[in-house]
């Protein structure tokens, strides 16, 4: 259901509500996520790596950020695709937050002027596909390219390594150890990415919020 856009500013992401989908997220258990390759596409621009000392978003560059994965800015929300998955993040057994305004571009008044159609909305944790085309392939790499999480050498977010072994991912409970990155987003998937200590247990049962 289409809803106004809302007021983003550069220090509030968590307001951000663009055309489309949203809703109040109950709590999910982390997950895990094995880092090898980034999963973009060929033709996008090789990352740089992460420069970011935390695993907060930085609204800087969000544009380039978008192309890099392989995806479009556009002027609002399509409606040819529309479902969500959920990412859980955990690094050394502590949870990260997943920032709200992933995909999102600011003009410069702070607030949003575009939109990729793979996005977050808020800080719940919630992935947001809402496309003009059906049927296109989706994945946990474009995500966190549009993060500005992704590097070059199989590394995610600022707790960096390529060595495989400390990063694994969960796609609903079930663990996934190769190309994690290349990880394709379905319908109400759960996530987990953890980076290290492993979490007591994964849970793959989070409640989408009602309509999603």
């Amino acid at each position: 259901m289409k809803q106004r856009w809302m007021t983003l500013t550069v220090t509030a992401l968590a307001a951000l509500a663009l055309a489309g989908c949203s809703g109040t997220a109950s709590s999910s258990a982390p997950g895990t996520t094995s880092a090898v390759a980034p999963g973009v596409p060929a033709s996008a621009p090789p990352p740089t790596g992460p420069s970011a000392t935390s695993w907060a978003l930085d609204p800087a560059g969000a544009a380039g950020r978008i192309e890099a994965a392989g995806l479009q800015v556009l002027t609002a929300e399509g409606t040819a695709e529309h479902f969500h998955a959920h990412l859980d993040v955990v690094v050394h057994g502590k949870p990260v937050t997943v920032p709200g305004g992933i995909g999102v571009t600011l003009g410069p008044d702070g607030k949003p002027n575009g939109i990729s159609p793979l996005h977050t909305h808020d800080t719940s944790g919630i992935i947001h596909i809402e496309a003009p085309t059906a049927g296109q392939r989706y994945t946990l790499g474009q995500l966190l390219q549009e993060w500005g999480m992704l590097g070059g050498t199989g590394c995610i977010g600022p707790d960096c390594s390529s060595e495989a072994d400390k990063w694994t991912v969960y796609v609903n409970g079930k663990i996934k150890t190769w190309d994690v990155t290349g990880v394709a987003l379905a319908a109400h998937d759960r996530i987990a990415l953890v980076y290290g200590k492993e979490p007591a247990f994964i849970d793959p049962n989070y409640t989408f919020p009602a309509g999603l």
